[in-house]
């Protein structure tokens, strides 16, 4: 039977996303000094970061926060809006993303990306990834209308690529959102280690997405696939 798919998370997994977001809250305050110059840049970063909570806060939230906090003399909704626009602009992949496509392709596998988040602004994120030529499935939670760790939106890509979950691995960051939740649908669960999680339960774990083909071809030479 053998692995035919490697479906990803986007966030920190194929997207460096705590650099990608230093970047853009650098830049945007540089961008819009007229009305951040009152606060230091660093105060206005470190609590970015903080409210933002990873991702797990939408930028709605954050903005309205830091307004009030810092007495930002500019619409929250402005804010957000440069958020949008601009964010696409600052997307640092994780390192060996585009050769670990190239090696997964030329295996003859298919790709896809299972994502929570807003549809436009991660398919915006993808493409400046350079990344979406590469994929065969993208689905995104707000246009999916489920999020993981819902198991339904795993089924649904299985489903669409008309594959079992015993012929699919699932790569990603969290352990619950990601690793279990594809364990749970019968997917083989690989971690791409972060620092904030510890002791981690999953078939695999790798530092770098260049360990992913290493492994898939390790799956395919294992008793149960031959």
């Amino acid at each position: 039977m053998g692995i035919k798919a490697a479906l990803f998370d986007l966030d920190g997994t194929l997207l460096n996303r705590d650099a990608s977001v230093k970047m853009f809250i650098d830049r945007q305050y540089d961008r819009l000094f007229e009305w951040m110059g009152h606060i230091s840049k660093e105060n206005f970063m470190d609590r970015f970061i903080e409210l933002d909570s990873r991702g797990y806060v939408w930028k709605d939230k954050v903005y309205q926060q830091l307004v009030k906090e810092f007495n930002i003399k500019m619409a929250w909704e402005d804010l957000l809006e440069d958020y949008i626009k601009e964010f696409r602009n600052h997307c640092v992949p994780c390192p060996h993303l585009i050769s670990m496509l190239e090696e997964l392709k030329s295996k003859k596998l298919l790709i896809g990306i299972i994502t929570n988040g807003y549809g436009q602004f991660q398919m915006d994120n993808v493409k400046a990834l350079g990344i979406e030529t590469y994929m065969d499935l993208f689905l995104v939670s707000e246009w999916e209308g489920m999020k993981k760790p819902d198991p339904q939106i795993f089924q649904k890509a299985l489903m669409k690529l008309q594959l079992s979950p015993e012929e699919s691995v699932f790569i990603g960051d969290h352990p619950a959102n990601d690793v279990k939740a594809a364990q749970q649908v019968g997917m083989k669960g690989i971690w791409k280690r972060d620092d904030h999680w510890n002791d981690v339960e999953a078939d695999y774990i790798v530092d770098d997405l260049a360990e992913v083909p290493f492994i898939i071809k390790e799956l395919n030479y294992t008793k149960n696939y031959i």
